[in-house]
């Protein structure tokens, strides 16, 4: 990202101009890089209005903004502490410059070459003393000069910081009010192009649950295949890989894993995953166990199967108290019964033994708190890199859960993300999810494929009531009508005065790597360039592809063979 406070050009994409916006302002000069930050709110304005589809630019230009911001506030805070600091000192030096005014003063009238001729022995002694009084002189004057010229620094510094304070407060008002627009801009455009019938929404849930994607590790080894190893048996060939798997709130499993191995104790783990708790213990209740009876609460722990036994005990640790921590909170402190399966938390009955069992017991009782209550300690198997609010993936909020970048450092590409991310030793942490029974069984799609899910996202944007028409071809309609095809897609463009594509060559996403989200997906091909909001993408994707190909997550990529 651009620095503020270094010379920069900004490209600014609004409807279907380009304005260059050239920085060159000095680093101290904050009036020129505020007008120079008012220049872009300005121009960002019409194309709010104009072209919907540019949002997901504008929200990047903003976060530009915003970053710029930020830098200036710092450089303010600098200058302010700074001129805390001069004022100190100048204070004192106030004291030395009336004193030595005075002084400069009375030398110079003692430097009086006539007094000196008639105090002095012999010409040399009144070379020296009048060399030596002007060199005090001097002094005198160069202290006084640099004195005064300090004071009037800091004056006027005391008004650039009093009136770039203002400019700033107006700046980022401005800034925060495009930004709650833009939010709106993007709820309405996504509730008007992108929202789907029920019966698709439902079409689109078994099309995932045949996946069969199990929720934690207790459903199961995790079968996940990296397609990028298989070959297809075509060329271009498209894939799209999400990261992670749902739901992605709460401990990470395979994130534990990683921390674990880097030599994080497990309630430095637990404290990673679940924001604002504390490590208490609670007594061993009797719960009531599906299937089972009743039981007491340390009891149940033993049978849980829900991390591998062979994994680093610190991350089992975790494990129990989250499992811990879960069952109390479900059952509510025992009065309710507890499933056995992953929709609660996996139970196998007796004692699971060897390390789970010493994590169990090392643990016992340890629960996790939060504002006084047990937490409901959710978990998944494979974050991706990223978890969520629980009211992310439209369950109720609860304050334990938190966005978490889950790496071991910044990261700014997705080869950073692969390397660096906890849980990258997951077979799911990187994979394109779906299959057909040819192509190798993978999940790589056609150029023509890619094509006519483009053609299907445009149609639906440019007329939201054909969606009904463009569900996959390959299953039955979900809401009873006709199935459109490719070549009716594109009539249907055609007909509607838009041009369709032929053939797709490229395609690329924007992502943000805070929060772990894909905010874009372009493309290009016969019809020249489109941008698609990343979610917008999503739906229609998981509604058009063939078999159960399905992007699985918010965050996606797309490889090309």
């Amino acid at each position: 990202m651009i620095s503020l406070l270094m010379a920069s050009s900004i490209l600014i994409f609004l409807f279907s101009h380009s304005f260059i916006v050239q920085a060159a302002c000095p680093e101290s000069d904050y009036d020129c890089q505020f007008e120079e930050i008012q220049k872009i709110i300005d121009a960002l304005a019409p194309a709010h209005e104009q072209n919907k589809t540019e949002l997901a630019k504008l929200k990047t230009q903003l976060a530009d903004l915003q970053k710029r911001l930020d830098a200036i506030t710092l450089g303010l805070k600098q200058l302010e502490k700074s001129i805390l600091e001069r004022e100190v000192d100048l204070a004192f030096q106030e004291k030395i410059l009336a004193a030595k005014v005075r002084s400069y003063y009375i030398q110079s009238q003692k430097s009086s070459p006539f007094l000196l001729f008639l105090s002095s022995n012999n010409a040399q002694e009144l070379a020296r003393e009048l060399a030596f009084r002007l060199k005090v002189v001097n002094q005198d004057r160069l202290t006084i000069v640099q004195i005064s010229a300090d004071l009037k620094k800091l004056q006027e510094d005391k008004i650039t910081y009093e009136r770039s304070q203002a400019s700033l407060a107006q700046a980022q008002k401005q800034v925060d009010d495009r930004a709650t627009f833009l939010e709106g801009e993007v709820e309405k455009v996504e509730s008007a192009i992108a929202s789907l019938t029920a019966k698709q929404q439902q079409i689109l849930a078994q099309k995932l649950a045949s996946l069969n994607l199990p929720t934690t590790l207790g459903a199961g080894p995790l079968v996940c295949v990296d397609d990028r190893d298989r070959d297809p048996g075509f060329r271009p060939a498209f894939a799209f890989f999400t990261y992670g798997i749902p739901h992605r709130v709460g401990m990470n499993q395979y994130g534990a894993y990683g921390r674990a191995k880097a030599g994080q104790s497990y309630q430095e783990i637990l404290k990673i995953y679940y924001e604002g708790i504390t490590i208490e213990k609670k007594p061993n209740v009797s719960l009531q166990v599906q299937g089972y009876g009743a039981m007491p609460l340390e009891q149940y722990l033993l049978g849980i199967y829900e991390m591998p036994e062979s994994w680093p005990i610190e991350a089992q640790k975790a494990q129990a108290v989250a499992a811990r921590s879960y069952a109390l909170a479900y059952t509510d402190n025992g009065s309710k019964e507890i499933c056995t399966s992953q929709q609660c938390q996996v139970y196998k009955g007796g004692n699971k033994g060897g390390n789970w069992e010493a994590a169990v017991k090392a643990t016992e009782g340890e629960v996790a708190v939060h504002s006084g209550q047990v937490i409901t300690a959710w978990y998944a198997s494979t974050a991706g890199g990223y978890t969520f609010f629980s009211s992310d993936v439209g369950w109720s909020q609860r304050p334990w859960t938190k966005r978490l970048r889950d790496t071991s450092g910044e990261v700014s590409s997705f080869a950073d993300l692969q390397g660096k991310a906890y849980d990258k030793d997951s077979p799911c942490f990187y994979a394109a999810q779906g299959w057909r029974k040819e192509y190798a069984s993978s999940a790589w799609l056609k150029s023509e494929e890619v094509t006519d899910i483009i053609n299907v996202l445009l149609l639906a944007k440019a007329d939201p009531s054909s969606q009904q028409h463009l569900a996959q071809v390959d299953k039955p309609n979900p809401d009873g009508v006709d199935t459109w095809d490719a070549g009716r897609v594109k009539q249907e463009l055609k007909s509607r005065g838009i041009t369709p594509f032929d053939n797709v060559s490229s395609v690329s996403v924007g992502w943000d790597n805070g929060l772990g989200r894909t905010t874009s997906v372009s493309v290009s091909g016969s019809a020249g360039n489109q941008t698609f909001d990343g979610p917008e993408f999503k739906n229609f994707f998981n509604l058009r592809a063939p078999a159960n190909i399905q992007i699985v997550g918010p965050l996606f990529n797309v490889e090309k063979k």
